[in-house]
């Protein structure tokens, strides 16, 4: 039985590298749809009203299945098109990463649109007047400010997308859902509820991840907010 936990256990490291990948990809695809809501220009203000609400109105599962299996299928139809047999192969990995991480880029969105409006604006005019460029005057002036309102929703989105990684059991992934599905059905004979045991041990690793994510985010969150008087009810 401990082999089985000890298994499961591998698919922690998965499960962590896929969402660490993933928050990172949706952190530049977030920063990059809230610039394009923000925009002066009205094309962008579209691409960046499309990506978000869009992606954000399908399921997740469909996604993952819809850019996995269709993109390895039109990898393969592309290269039959131009006289291979087979294209190459999609990473599970990459495209687990890639899928969430597109994903939660549109969560992000609409989590970094609002801490920039938040900023007030008069913050980047001092800064233009000073002589920064917009560049310049978003990363010394408004992002370090933004930060403050954007942690609270940012700890949101992350928590969800931890668990979304379960999703990447579906493509073939090694991750703690998958390695507790097969340490079940594996052991079901020999051990008493194997799959309520193992699936059980699989929520509790995911607790844990949250729980210490949570820990780490109010640490930043109360740090960001140093010197701000908090609300009451």
């Amino acid at each position: 039985m401990t082999t089985y936990f000890i298994q499961i256990l591998q698919g922690l490291l998965v499960t962590l590298g896929v969402s660490l990948g993933a928050l990172v990809v949706a952190a530049v695809l977030g920063l990059a749809g809230a610039a394009a809501k923000l925009s002066p220009y009205r094309w962008l203000n579209w691409v960046g009203d499309i990506y978000s609400t869009v992606i954000r109105g399908v399921p997740d599962l469909v996604w993952m299945l819809l850019l996995y299996f269709g993109g390895q299928i039109l990898i393969n139809d592309i290269f039959e098109a131009m006289g291979y047999r087979n294209g190459p192969q999609i990473n599970p990995f990459v495209a687990g990463v890639l899928t969430i991480g597109f994903v939660y880029g549109a969560y992000m969105t609409e989590t970094f649109r609002g801490a920039i409006m938040s900023v007030p604006k008069g913050q980047s005019e001092a800064g233009w007047a000073y002589g920064m460029n917009r560049f310049y005057t978003f990363r010394r002036m408004v992002l370090p400010q933004m930060v403050r309102f954007a942690l609270p929703s940012f700890t949101n989105n992350w928590l969800v997308l931890l668990k979304a990684t379960a999703l990447v059991s579906v493509i073939g992934l090694a991750d703690i859902t998958n390695l507790a599905k097969q340490a079940g059905a594996a052991a079901r004979g020999d051990i008493p509820g194997a799959a309520i045991i193992f699936m059980a041990f699989a929520g509790f690793l995911y607790l844990l991840i949250s729980t210490i994510s949570l820990i780490l985010l109010r640490k930043a969150e109360a740090r960001y907010s140093v010197g701000v008087k908090r609300g009451e009810f």
